[in-house]
């Protein structure tokens, strides 16, 4: 039902928890988490972690993946027994959960800074506070100098229109040129690799360059090391292995069907 006069929770508990109980006697006295449904990822999340409360959370629609901040006193309560809480509400909600204290979030913040003044520094060949500028008002990619709407950068009142169209040139310029340099990289990449759920040219990029080129190349390959070799998190690491070993799964799971009509003669 969609009546919102209906306490959803409340409903599940039960008079004095009568329903939940229920269902915790049937199943030999198991734990039951009643988590409320969101359409929004973060509240959803938020709720899956209970009863750990929630400072902040930054989204990563990208890398479908939320860093979500809580404090030190709440941080043992969210992670749970050997991760099992977050581990849980990452599987429940289907993003991968990155749990911090304010003081990791800041430092990771700062560092995230850092990385995109670099990246403007060297690629749009400007200064420390033009970089600085355009992360203020909010850029961190070079795609969006590019092709953000121009009116835009043009309410930035540190820039002028010349210099907005000297950036946006800069920008797209070098998006081409990373373009051309990463399609070379790609060269000899089995395009299966290039389909897998998850995967991107520049993860398969970085693969490429450590001589993971195909699909069972990249299904060989323990989390740890792929994770090392390409920098990302050890649950989109997984992700992306079991992803590549399907069609293992799928031929062996064939071949058992296609063997079993010979067994039973």
């Amino acid at each position: 039902t969609n009546d919102k006069r209906i306490d959803p929770i409340g409903t599940c508990v039960g008079m004095r928890g009568s329903r939940v109980q229920a269902v915790t006697q049937e199943l030999a006295g198991e734990r039951v988490d009643i988590v409320l449904w969101s359409a929004d990822p973060a509240q959803f999340v938020i709720g899956a972690l209970a009863p750990a409360e929630v400072s902040s959370i930054l989204v990563d629609e990208e890398k479908h993946s939320m860093d979500v901040v809580v404090d030190e006193e709440n941080l043992a309560i969210a992670i749970g027994r050997s991760g099992q809480n977050v581990r849980l509400a990452s599987e429940l909600t289907g993003w991968t959960i990155n749990l911090m204290t304010e003081e990791e979030s800041t430092r990771k913040q700062h560092e995230e800074a850092g990385r995109i003044k670099g990246l403007f520094m060297q690629k749009l060949d400007v200064d420390e506070e033009v970089a600085d500028i355009l992360i203020q008002e909010g850029f961190s990619t070079l795609e969006e100098v590019a092709y953000v709407p121009i009116n835009e950068m043009l309410e930035i009142d540190a820039f002028d229109d010349e210099t907005v169209n000297e950036l946006r040139s800069r920008a797209r310029n070098a998006l081409l040129v990373q373009a051309i340099a990463s399609e070379e990289s790609l060269e000899g990449v089995d395009p299966e690799l290039l389909k897998l759920d998850g995967m991107d040219t520049s993860l398969a990029a970085k693969l490429a360059a450590g001589g993971v080129k195909t699909r069972d190349a990249l299904a060989d390959l323990a989390v740890d090391e792929l994770a090392e070799l390409s920098g990302i998190e050890a649950e989109r690491a997984k992700g992306l292995i079991m992803a590549a070993r399907a069609h293992w799964f799928a031929e062996d799971a064939a071949a058992s069907a296609a063997a079993t009509p010979k067994e039973a003669q």
